[in-house]
């Protein structure tokens, strides 16, 4: 073996190893938040609906949640007739999913990029605000191809670049590091929408604003809802008496009227038929 190729291989084994790290992160993260994400989840609520609402033919559907949480949607799912694959990376998360719905669901541990479920197996995909903790949204997009029927729907709603702009902006009053989670851009889900081989979709992409009494009080939801866990080489920085200080003082330029101030995330909004 060359040289080139056996650093090549070591550089394969070295970024799989950090992916299965990060993900196993990412896992962790979301299970510390099983039990107070309900309370800090109004924002995923809000979307959530928003993505049902671009469908109505529900009944008798054999639909996959993906990402499904504590299953609050898998519950909405169920209520208008569907029979539910509730799927989750989080094992703690589906024992909520399960306390909210009972038995008349399926439970699935999985990873969305690599579904544990048979191909051409489900009627549709619902997934709310899930997708942008894959590395490439191409790989979990190719995996609902495979899994849902052909002619069959996916929805899908996935946050964008310029999400929590204010939040950003006020931890740069503090340091350099990045203190908020990236995200891509509406051209890099077209091209991720490409690649996965789908044709007919539809996106709609807009800003959804939340307002919060203060900027730790968004700090504590993005914290109860496990959405702390930032690549490797960031640091989340929510510690520190002095720096929260900061940051609280830096997001009152943002402040409104009534004494709020915005969390403001871009979100996009996809429907496709599986071609």
């Amino acid at each position: 073996m060359s040289n080139a190729a056996s650093l090549g291989s070591l550089f394969d084994e070295e970024l799989n190893a950090q992916q299965h790290d990060d993900k196993a992160a990412i896992k962790a993260a979301f299970g510390r938040a099983a039990n107070s994400y309900d309370k800090s989840a109004a924002f995923q609520r809000r979307v959530g609906h928003e993505l049902m609402a671009m469908h109505h033919d529900w009944k008798g559907r054999h639909i996959l949640d993906l990402g499904c949480g504590t299953g609050y949607f898998s519950a909405q799912l169920a209520g208008k007739g569907a029979s539910v694959i509730a799927l989750d990376l989080s094992d703690r998360m589906l024992e909520k999913a399960r306390d909210r719905c009972g038995d008349s669901l399926t439970y699935v541990s999985g990873d969305a990029e690599a579904l544990p479920l048979a191909s051409n197996s489900v009627d549709m995909a619902f997934s709310s605000l899930a997708l942008q903790w894959c590395k490439d949204l191409s790989v979990p997009l190719s995996e609902l191809k495979r899994v849902v029927k052909p002619g069959g729907t996916i929805l899908f709603s996935t946050l964008l670049d310029g999400s929590l702009l204010e939040l950003k902006k006020a931890w740069e009053v503090v340091d350099s590091e990045q203190h908020v989670n990236a995200f891509i851009d509406t051209k890099a889900v077209n091209i991720a929408l490409a690649q996965a081989g789908f044709t007919g979709y539809t996106l709609e992409c807009k800003a959804i604003a939340e307002s919060y009494p203060s900027a730790f009080a968004l700090m504590k939801d993005l914290k109860g809802i496990g959405a702390t866990h930032l690549d490797e080489g960031r640091k989340a920085g929510l510690n520190g008496r002095k720096a929260l200080l900061t940051v609280e003082s830096a997001y009152r330029q943002f402040q409104r009227a009534d004494g709020t101030v915005p969390a403001t995330y871009q979100v996009c909004f996809g429907a496709i038929t599986n071609d």
